[in-house]
């Protein structure tokens, strides 16, 4: 080990941090020590920490189940990643990843959401109390629902997101839930059965409850139901690579996922930020901006690649409808506009007004309930809630209608409502 290793890991333990076998423990010479509290914060055996932007906050602690490497992760209050890899992530109060976890750039863990061991994800966001078992791959989506710890959205062991097509593309986010109802911490919760499976893109509404063994590979807008396979038949049928028969659904349900992560940006820049202080600092908010930017950028990235696709898809598909055809050949001559239309309206405020009603009523909650984001949320009446959610679904619905006009032939049924 460098000499500077040895400075930082001294520096660390005389701040107060817990470093029990200080010789097994690597930081990088990039690594700020001021970012690293030393109040409570325990750094176990074979713990490696790089990365300029790295923050670790009160109460956390890495590497109890076995060794954890964090790179530029951003590390609220009293979080535990138990092992694992961890990069470009961020933890907000109480969340927790079990060992066996590999955590990659993108991924929001909100205040208590929380993997058991051996998961990976990357581009995926889980809100509040969001729980995933474990051997799970769930690349891509962002899920939302449930009010609390007893009461939360939950994906099942040895569950996949099938994030990737036979066409070698990645234009399939899906939308568990949503964003304007979401952030409320209000909704029914969402229930992934185990060894089962979610074909994206797809969109699955609160209160769905896909039962363990299935693959889901439709979108499912009505609350309530319950999705379970039966013992379908096999199939062996012609089938031509490069070839796209739903793209209007992978489109859409693609520009309502982005316009979901612009809506949640807002949330991010007006609500969360009246939040700063002790338990949020300022680094840790613009932790959450940043990876946000990175989910935003990842999405628009494969939306295009999907559409740069399909001049191949159109001349494999010689026994497709003129009509779709044309369809095809309207997507790749617009997307260049739609994509400028994404690019500039990252920051869409929409009804400013409704906005600015909705953050008087969070200014006098924080009064009332103190600065936890938990609690003053939770604590809103369903008026002001909805207010709130009216805020954000007019900006999604707003960025969905404008990108949708842009390529007439792929207006389809919107947002789920």
């Amino acid at each position: 080990m460098t000499y500077r290793n040895n400075t930082l890991t001294e520096a660390l333990i005389k701040k107060g941090v817990k470093i029990p076998a200080p010789q097994t423990v690597e930081i990088g010479d990039e690594v700020d020590p001021d970012r690293i509290s030393g109040d409570g914060v325990v750094i176990h055996s074979g713990c490696k920490i790089f990365g300029r932007s790295t923050l670790i906050l009160p109460g956390s602690r890495l590497g109890y189940q076995g060794p954890a490497t964090v790179e530029n992760c951003q590390l609220g209050p009293d979080v535990m990643l138990k092992a694992g890899y961890f990069n470009e992530a961020v933890f907000l109060k109480k969340s927790s990843a079990g060992s066996g976890a590999h955590v990659r750039e993108g991924t929001i863990f909100e205040e208590e959401a929380n993997i058991a061991h051996t998961v990976g994800l990357k581009q995926t966001i889980l809100f509040p109390f969001v729980t995933l078992g474990s051997l799970i791959n769930f690349c891509d989506c962002l899920m939302a629902g449930g009010t609390g710890r007893k009461n939360h959205s939950e994906v099942g062991s040895s569950y996949i997101h099938f994030n990737f097509t036979p066409n070698q593309d990645k234009a399939t986010p899906s939308l568990i839930g949503d964003v304007p109802r979401g952030v409320m911490l209000n909704q029914p919760p969402i229930f992934l059965g185990g060894q089962g499976g979610l074909v994206g893109p797809c969109r699955l509404e609160y209160g769905t409850i896909v039962a363990a063994g299935t693959i889901n590979r439709k979108d499912e807008s009505r609350p309530g139901r319950l999705i379970f396979a039966g013992g379908g038949k096999g199939g062996n049928i012609p089938y031509s690579p490069g070839t796209y028969r739903s793209d209007k659904r992978i489109v859409s349900n693609n520009i309502i996922y982005i316009a979901n992560l612009m809506a949640l940006s807002q949330w991010y820049d007006h609500v969360r930020a009246m939040f700063i202080g002790p338990q949020f600092p300022q680094p840790l908010l613009d932790g959450l901006k940043e990876k946000l930017t990175m989910a935003i950028d990842e999405r628009i990235k494969r939306l295009g690649d999907f559409c740069l696709k399909l001049p191949d898809a159109v001349a494999i598909m010689k026994d497709e409808s003129n009509s779709h055809l044309q369809q095809k050949k309207e997507l790749q001559a617009n997307w260049p506009e739609v994509e400028a239309f994404l690019q500039s309206n990252r920051s869409r405020e929409e009804d400013t007004g409704v906005r600015d009603k909705f953050l008087g009523k969070i200014a006098l909650a924080i009064d009332q309930h103190g600065n936890d984001y938990i609690s003053t949320i939770k604590g809103l009446r369903v008026k002001e809630a909805q207010l709130g959610s009216s805020w954000l679904q007019g900006i999604v619905d707003g960025l969905v209608e404008e990108a949708l006009n842009r390529i007439p032939s792929y207006q389809a049924t919107s947002h789920i409502s």
